[in-house]
C-alpha cells in the first residue's frame, strides 16, 4: 500500500530513543525506498485499495524492481559477512503501510534478493513512525516526508529518499556523504548565513572557531557508523568510506574540523565546496547515498547519486 500521508496522533514521547540496538547500526526502511514501488502507489491512488490489494497478490512471486535505496541496503548487510569477531552487526528493519496479506510480494522479494531482512513491521495503512525507535533504529530512510519529519522531531536521523540517478560506480564499499550544517551539525552557523549574509557568517565561525559545533540530527547515526568502520582495518581497502561534502570554505572550516576532533569522529574525506554544485563531487566520491538539508543541494546531488533530504533546520521553515 502506498506510504501516503496520515494525521494520526504520534503516540511517541519526545525523550531519546531507548537504547535497544546494542551493539548494531540499524537501519529502518519502508518498502517504497527499498523497492521501486511507484507503479503500485499510482495503482493505488487512481483506482483504491481492493484494486492495489488484488494486483500485489496476483504478482506475489513476482520479484519487484530494486528501490533507490536498494544497494545502499544490500552493501550495508554484505558488511556482516566480513566483519572481524565482535564487531558491530548492521540490521535492518523494514516498515510497511501494507497489510500483511498485500505485503507478502513485498517478503517474497525479500527472500528472491537474499537480503538478510527479518524483522518487519505491515501496518495496514496506520503510520509507520512510532516504530521506528522501538526497533532503536540509527536511521530512517522513507519515500514520506511526513513520516520522515516525525522521525526527526524524535530524535532519529531520518531522510526523504527522492528520485535520484544511480552511482556509476563498482566499488563494494559502502560510500555515505553528509552535509555538515543541519544535518551532522546543528543549523545555528546556517541560521546566521541565512539571516545575516556569508561576510557575517565568516566572521562567526571565525570568532568561534575553537567553540565545538552543537550535533544536528545525523550525529548519533555518524557515531554508530563510525563504530563500525572502526572494527574493520583502516586504508584503502576498509569497507566503509565517509565524506563532509559541505558549501563551506575557509576560515570556515577550522570549527568544523575541531569539533569532529572534540567528538572522536573520522570522515575519510572532506570537501570544503565554498557554494559550488555538490553533484559532480558526490559523483568523484561515488556515494552510495548523500544527506543534505537544502533543496537545492539535493537537486543537485540528485541528478548523479542516490540523495537523501534531511527536512531540518532554517532551510525548511
Amino acid at each position: 500500500m502506498s506510504e501516503a500521508p496520515s494525521t494520526a496522533t504520534n503516540p511517541l514521547g519526545t525523550a531519546a530513543a531507548p537504547d535497544v540496538a546494542g551493539d548494531r547500526l540499524v537501519v529502518a526502511i519502508t518498502a517504497r525506498a527499498l523497492f521501486d514501488l511507484e507503479d503500485s502507489h499510482r495503482l493505488f491512488e487512481r483506482s483504491g485499495l481492493e484494486a492495489y490489494a488484488e494486483f500485489q497478490r496476483r504478482h506475489e512471486d513476482d520479484p519487484l524492481q530494486p528501490g533507490i535505496a536498494f544497494p545502499l541496503v544490500r552493501k550495508l548487510l554484505a558488511l556482516n559477512t566480513a566483519a572481524p569477531d565482535g564487531a558491530p552487526r548492521v540490521e535492518v528493519i523494514l516498515l510497511s503501510r501494507n497489510s500483511s496479506d498485500t505485503g507478502l510480494r513485498i517478503f517474497n522479494s525479500i527472500e528472491r534478493y537474499r537480503l538478510d531482512i527479518v524483522r518487519a513491521v505491515f501496518t495496514s495503512g496506520a503510520p509507520v513512525y512510532p516504530y521506528i525507535r522501538p526497533f532503536g533504529a540509527h536511521l530512517f530512510l522513507s519515500a514520506n516526508p511526513e513520516s520522515v519529519r516525525h522521525a526527526l522531531e524524535h530524535g532519529v536521523a531520518a531522510a526523504t529518499i527522492l528520485p535520484s540517478k544511480a552511482p556509476e560506480n563498482s566499488h563494494d564499499q559502502v560510500r555515505i556523504a553528509f552535509d555538515g550544517d543541519a544535518v551532522i551539525f546543528s543549523d545555528e552557523s546556517e541560521r546566521i548565513s541565512q539571516e545575516q549574509g556569508l561576510a557575517a557568517f565568516h566572521d562567526h565561525e571565525s570568532s568561534r572557531a575553537l567553540e565545538p559545533l552543537s550535533g544536528g540530527p545525523f550525529k548519533g547515526f555518524l557515531a554508530a557508523l563510525h563504530r563500525l568502520q572502526e572494527a574493520f582495518p583502516a586504508g584503502e581497502g576498509a569497507p566503509i568510506r565517509t565524506a563532509l561534502v559541505t558549501a563551506r570554505s575557509a576560515p570556515a572550516h577550522k570549527r568544523v574540523i575541531l569539533t569532529l576532533r572534540q567528538w572522536g569522529v573520522r570522515l575519510d574525506e572532506a570537501l570544503f565546496l565554498g557554494g559550488r554544485d555538490k553533484g559532480p563531487f558526490l559523483k568523484a566520491f561515488g556515494a552510495d547515498i548523500f544527506f543534505d538539508d537544502s533543496h537545492h543541494n539535493t537537486e543537485s546531488a540528485r541528478q548523479h547519486v542516490a540523495t537523501g533530504h534531511v527536512p531540518h533546520g532554517v532551510s525548511n521553515r
